[in-house]
């Protein structure tokens, strides 16, 4: 009688652990679908071995990333900052969160991000992995404005997360930590590689005599001198994922990334975008300043502020900028806007 007590115990027990803990389940494996000119040009996406994309997570991360449910009042999500049919950045210089209060930054476009190969993202590259970059906003006082205490009960509460999150990660637990895993898993998949610059470079279509007028342009040191910070065509992120003071103001009222590292050689230096889908990026800086990509490359071309950080990239700094024609920098823009890629603003895998 007492090893029938025991047992009935013990499986008690074991089937108490599965019901949080399902160590027979598996979620489904899932590949990034990683485009041809990515494996052909760059080496393989950043994937945490500790969060590997899966179905069950992916799914997870999408409906957490449409989901007012983060913030503090209800009514804001990562989606309204990241909006799709803005390439995953909004139309304004600055966002406001749940209390109407405007930050001081443009919020980001979300793409490519599994390529971040420095693994340092914002503005100013305080976030050390997507994982953790999910993390801030939600108790940002000008984003959402909630806390993780706050959110993970509202998630355990709910009739359906915990079992979506037993599915991504084999516990109906829930925790920030998971939250923003599932969260990461599909940024990763925010994919974008169908430009027409992207068809050109496959050899599927061709460009305009004005866009390839303004490739050159882009490439030439004596020209536009824009590929050490945004890359070439063996470069289908258009962006060295690294910081740099890219002349836009001699003081500094935001410290870029010497606010994260606190050395003033930093100061004023921001991580340099890509420049894909700018045709839906607008306005463009990390302040948001410019309006038009008109005004972008009128900054460079006449409008650089020099200081004691400016990048030595900007190697034209002492005339104001590259000096370029009212032709080239039409044709400059005609180039840099074949870089857009309408199919990515209408993905349906990417709509709420």
């Amino acid at each position: 009688m007492l090893k029938k007590i025991i047992y009935i115990s013990v499986l008690t027990l074991l089937c108490l652990s599965c019901s949080n803990e399902d160590m027979g389940y598996q979620p489904t494996p899932k590949s990034l679908n990683i485009p041809q000119l990515f494996s052909d040009n760059i080496i393989t996406p950043v994937i945490p071995t500790n969060n590997p994309q899966t179905t069950e997570g992916i799914a997870l991360g999408k409906k957490l990333f449409f989901d007012n449910i983060l913030s503090a009042n209800g009514t804001q999500a990562c989606a309204s900052c990241h909006s799709p049919q803005n390439a995953f950045t909004d139309n304004t210089p600055t966002s406001d969160g749940i209390d109407g209060v405007f930050g001081t930054r443009n919020s980001m476009p979300l793409f490519n991000l599994a390529w971040n190969y420095n693994e340092r993202f914002n503005w100013d590259g305080l976030a050390l992995s997507l994982e953790r970059q999910a993390l801030e906003p939600v108790e940002n006082p000008i984003e959402l404005h909630s806390n993780w205490t706050n959110v993970i009960e509202r998630l355990q509460n709910h009739p359906e997360y915990p079992e979506l999150f037993r599915l991504a990660f084999k516990t109906n637990t829930i925790t920030k930590e998971l939250t923003t895993k599932a969260i990461a898993q599909f940024e990763r998949t925010l994919i974008s590689a169908n430009s027409k610059f992207d068809n050109y470079s496959l050899g599927q279509t061709s460009l305009t005599p004005q866009e390839l007028n303004g490739l050159d342009i882009f490439l030439r040191e004596d020209k536009g001198d824009c590929f050490h910070c945004h890359g070439n065509p063996n470069n289908p992120l258009w962006t060295d994922n690294d910081f740099h003071n890219n002349g836009l103001d001699a003081t500094f009222s935001d410290l870029g990334l010497g606010t994260v590292t606190g050395d003033p050689n930093d100061n004023g230096k921001f991580k340099s975008p890509s420049l894909r889908n700018l045709a839906f990026t607008a306005p463009y800086m990390h302040d948001g300043r410019f309006e038009t990509l008109d005004e972008v490359i009128n900054h460079y071309s006449e409008g650089l502020q020099n200081s004691s950080t400016i990048d030595p990239l900007m190697k034209q700094i002492d005339q104001g900028g590259v000096q370029l024609s009212d032709q080239d920098k039409a044709d400059l823009k005609a180039f840099l806007l074949s870089l857009s890629d309408p199919s990515f603003i209408n993905n349906p895998e990417f709509q709420d």
